[in-house]
Order: structure tokens, then C-alpha cells, then sequence
């Protein structure tokens, strides 16, 4: 199963003339959640602070399913996706709370970075270690429809 990392509301300020959650607040949203996984496995701010490496995004691929309004609760899960010894590939899905729906999804791929050069580097033993049970479990869930699609017009 997928990992639920957080929850929230569609504040009002979010919304933008078209009467529907911003853009922009769709990716903080997933940044949010990047935020709390990243945590959860020991590579987020706390050890940034202590470690001085951190993971850098290198790429983001949102799509927009169903619009979201003022007031509404989401969740997000993650499903991983793949990783090697310097780079997480992952797969984030906003839903609405009330009944399911996929709002949105977002594919992210990023790297981990040692600070004190700013370079790429390997990922320190624990989390990989932690990375690597997800990866397994994650395993059987199947590889989501929008992960990996290019940008294009369908033409018939």
C-alpha cells in the first residue's frame, strides 16, 4: 500500500480566478509531503542540520485530474518507485478526501546532496536501507499510469 504523509485543506487563498486550487499550491502541497518522507526516513531538515547533506530535486512531472475548490480536504500518499545509491525516483497522488477522487499526481525524481560540496553524492547507509525495504514493499503495486509520460499534443 501506498504511503499516506499528509493531509490538508484547500485554504481560501489558494484559489485563483478560475475558482479552483492554484497551481502553485498543488506543488506545495507535494512538497510538503516530500518534506514529511523525507523525515520519515532521516534525511530531512533535522539531517541536513546535523549532517549537512540533503536531496535536490531534479525533476517534477504534475498532472491535473479534478480541480479542487476552497474548503476541501485532500490527502497525499507515496509510492516509491525506484532509487539507486544517489537518486529517489517516487510517485506522489494528491486525492480529495471526501470521496476518493484523484485530484492530481506528481512524479519526482531527486538526488541526494553532500552540502559541503554541493555535489552529488551516495546516500548514507540508513536510509538507503530504509529505502530499499519501502522499494520492496512498493514492489506489487504496480507501475502508475502517468509515471513516465511525456509532454505532447495526441494527434489522431
Amino acid at each position: 500500500m501506498a504511503r499516506e504523509l499528509l493531509t490538508g485543506r484547500v485554504e481560501t487563498s489558494w484559489i485563483d480566478y478560475n475558482g479552483h486550487m492554484n497551481v502553485a499550491y498543488y506543488h506545495m502541497a507535494f512538497d510538503r509531503a516530500t518534506d514529511r518522507f523525507l523525515e520519515s526516513i532521516g534525511l530531512g531538515e533535522t539531517y541536513l542540520r546535523n549532517e549537512n547533506g540533503s536531496m535536490f530535486a531534479l525533476e517534477d512531472h504534475i498532472t491535473y485530474q479534478r480541480e479542487l475548490r476552497a474548503g476541501e480536504d485532500f490527502r497525499i500518499t507515496l509510492q516509491l518507485l525506484d532509487l539507486d545509491e544517489k537518486r529517489l525516483h517516487y510517485f506522489l497522488r494528491l486525492y480529495r478526501a471526501e470521496g476518493g477522487e484523484l485530484a492530481a499526481t506528481c512524479e519526482h525524481l531527486s538526488t541526494y546532496v553532500d552540502m559541503a560540496t554541493r555535489r552529488s553524492a551516495p546516500m548514507p547507509s540508513g536510509a538507503r536501507d530504509k529505502l530499499e525495504a519501502l522499494l520492496a514493499e512498493h514492489g506489487n503495486l504496480g507501475r502508475p499510469d502517468e509515471a513516465g509520460r511525456p509532454i505532447r499534443i495526441r494527434r489522431a
